[in-house]
Parts: structure tokens; sequence; C-alpha cells
């Protein structure tokens, strides 16, 4: 087994394990904010588009039920993708939720 040429994996110079500062992390107060702020947007964003695909289900299925539609495809994709939405909202949900409660759980 030969194990002397490891110089062929290149990059592994510049890792340095002893980092202490994440270059990724905000850098003050203005950036943190605005980063949370984004988080909230985003979730908002969700739940609107959640709201928006479950408002459009019940349009078809409203068209459909009136006869004005009789495009069960286009029924069945809209339902689809309001459960799907819903699913993934609330999933996000429960895990916000439970990440909320770890933190307050924790001890210091």
């Amino acid at each position: 087994m030969n194990i002397t040429n490891i110089s062929a994996i290149k990059g592994l110079e510049e890792v340095s394990r002893y980092q202490t500062a994440n270059p990724l992390a905000p850098e003050n107060k203005a950036e943190k904010a605005q980063g949370f702020q984004a988080l909230l947007d985003d979730a908002m964003g969700l739940v609107k588009e959640t709201n928006d695909y479950s408002n459009k289900a019940e349009e078809e299925k409203i068209k459909f039920a009136t006869g004005e539609s009789d495009n069960l495809h286009d029924l069945m994709i809209a339902q689809q993708k309001a459960t799907v939405s819903l699913q993934y909202t609330a999933a996000v949900k429960n895990t916000v939720i439970e990440a909320y409660r770890t933190i307050m759980n924790m001890q210091f």
C-alpha cells in the first residue's frame, strides 16, 4: 500500500481547524437584525404562498362544481399543490417550535 503521495490533495494547507471567527457570521447588530428580518420575511412569504395555493384550489373546486370547468386534471393539480404547500409550512413551523423549545430548555 502506497501512502507517500498525500500532497496530491490540493488546498488542505489553507484549511485551519483553529479558526476563531466565522466568516459568514454577521459583523454587527444591524446585519443581525437584517438577517432576522429576512428570515421573518421568508416565513411570511411561505405562509402567503400556501394561502395562495389554497385559494387557487378552492377556486378550481368551485369552477368544477358549478360546471364552468370540466378539467379534473387542473383541479387535482391545484389541490395537490395546496396540500404539499400546507404540509411543508406545517413542517417548517414544527421545526421552528422544536428549536425554540430546545433553546429555552438549555441551562446556562
